[in-house]
């Protein structure tokens, strides 16, 4: 009697991976992704072609502590045990933290209520081999975190951000719901996390690279606030750094993974001053 053939199901993915050597998350000719190493793997073992839609598109450089993805597929491997497989056929930099079965209509990215990331200053004079793959070293001058976290504060709310939107997008407004944003010190180590809606293209990278002229002094809170308002694009020059910034997590309605797998797996590094 010939074996029933297995039904297509939707498996959500939970993945890290280092940034460095990618271009992005999102597939693109003769460019290495993260999207392309999962797909390949995937095809590997279902023997066709097989898309994978993630929850954002991280850029060139940045790094992923709990990048949510899906794909749908007809295979006897237990949804619970594609991130064995998987883990079996990726590279070094991609790992896959949990698999599981989702509603047909859950959605990497339509389902998601919120994405969050975290990037990392490192501002001691003395540079760091083992911090410096995950952070911006910033020594320059003396980063006040108060007056960072203090700028960060009034975006807080549903605010038309064209000011920190790189062009290339097809994106078609800037309209942002910031969520949560925080910026801390610890030792040597100045931390920023934003959580919103969505990104726009860009955002988070030229956001901090003018949060630190307001920790160093250089721009007044008043100025800060005033360029994103009048969404002076043309007043915005520089982009922090991709390989402190970290996707660190993306929330849902339901999750449908367990708390330990995705909410805060990227590492922090902590600094004492007087060392």
């Amino acid at each position: 009697m010939p074996t029933a053939s297995p039904e297509t199901q939707r498996i959500a993915l939970v993945i890290q991976y280092l940034g460095t050597h990618f271009y992005g998350w999102q597939r693109q000719p003769d460019r290495r992704s993260v999207q392309e190493e999962i797909e390949t793997a995937i095809a590997s073992v279902v023997g066709h072609p097989v898309t994978v839609h993630g929850a954002g598109r991280t850029d060139t450089g940045v790094h992923a502590a709990a990048q949510f993805a899906h794909f749908n597929v007809a295979s006897p491997i237990p949804p619970e045990k594609w991130a064995v497989v998987l883990n079996g056929l990726l590279p070094e930099d991609v790992r896959i933290r949990g698999s599981a079965a989702v509603p047909a209509d859950w959605h990497a990215r339509f389902s998601a209520l919120w994405r969050r990331y975290r990037y990392t200053l490192y501002t001691a004079a003395q540079p760091n081999l083992f911090v410096a793959p995950f952070s911006w070293h910033y020594y320059h001058a003396p980063l006040q975190e108060t007056l960072m976290q203090a700028a960060l504060e009034p975006l807080l709310g549903s605010h038309h951000l064209a000011a920190f939107h790189r062009a290339g997008s097809r994106r078609q407004h800037s309209w942002v719901e910031v969520q949560a944003v925080e910026c801390y010190r610890r030792g040597s180590i100045v931390t920023l996390e934003i959580q919103a809606n969505g990104f726009l293209y860009g955002m988070v990278r030229l956001l901090v690279g003018m949060l630190v002229e307001v920790g160093t002094g250089k721009r007044s809170l008043a100025n800060f606030t005033d360029i994103w308002v009048e969404q002076r694009r043309d007043r915005v020059k520089y982009a922090a750094p991709a390989k402190g910034l970290c996707l660190l997590r993306v929330g849902y309605p339901e999750c449908p993974f367990a708390k330990n797998l995705w909410f805060d797996t990227q590492p922090q590094f902590v600094f004492n001053p007087s060392i």
